[in-house]
């Protein structure tokens, strides 16, 4: 038997929602985005980009976020549609504190259309080539 495909199209209302989400990271609300997990919103939630909730916490340097985002289990190597992930968000903004914390989580050094290492050698950031060497 056949599996039909149904379409559907989110209202204006469902759409501005699900971008609120987004902003509510941006904007690091630790306790809304809380309940929004609590809610159900899954934490591997991504944008038009493929921004995850975890690459827009570690860009906008939110280390509380982060740290919740990860004890949900989020995918800390997803990569966005411009191939970078959180680590390399992080490694970006220079943001030591973060930068450890996916270290010592598990993620993956070496993913990204750029490499933490190599964002780091581009943009001539020290610490964080350190950091990527393990010292």
């Amino acid at each position: 038997m056949p599996v039909e495909s149904t379409s559907f199209e989110l209202s204006d209302e469902e759409i501005e929602y699900l971008n609120a989400i987004f902003d509510v990271v941006r904007a690091g609300h630790l306790a809304k985005l809380t309940s929004l997990l609590d809610q159900g919103i899954p934490v591997d939630f991504t944008d038009a980009k493929g921004d995850s909730l975890l690459i827009l916490a570690a860009y906008h340097e939110h280390t509380q976020l982060v740290e919740l985002l990860l004890s949900r289990e989020a995918n800390m190597d997803a990569l966005n549609d411009r191939g970078q992930t959180p680590l390399v968000c992080a490694v970006f903004r220079n943001n030591e504190e973060i930068t450890k914390i996916l270290l010592n989580a598990g993620a993956d050094p070496q993913l990204g259309h750029q490499t933490p290492a190599e964002v780091a050698d581009f943009f001539n950031l020290p610490r964080m080539k350190e950091l990527l060497a393990g010292k």
